[in-house]
């Protein structure tokens, strides 16, 4: 069984989050058999298992990158609120 000396108040605490002593029994006990869950996964042979870092293949569905003709000047500033000499103009937000 996996081992329970681990304070409760201490990882709610790291947490930020408020238990009363009823919640912190019922995460003690949730813990405790998460802890023995994972002491059970410890038990099975995983030595012929090629190790990875997903547990389905993941294939990258992002398009090809090719270049493309982009916007003008002219097209991009054409639905701007504000613009002064060719560029965007925005509130000030650093004083």
């Amino acid at each position: 069984m996996a081992d329970a000396n681990f304070d409760v108040r201490y990882v709610a605490h790291l947490a930020r989050i408020e238990l009363t002593p009823t919640e912190e029994q019922k995460l003690g006990a949730q813990l405790n058999n998460i802890l023995g869950y994972i002491e059970k996964l410890k038990e099975l042979d995983v030595s012929t298992v090629e190790p990875t870092a997903h547990a389905a293949p993941m294939v990258n569905v992002t398009r090809a990158d090719e270049v493309r003709p982009g916007l003008s000047n002219q097209e991009a500033l054409r639905n701007a609120p504000a613009k002064a000499g060719g560029l965007f103009v925005v509130p000030r937000i650093v004083e």
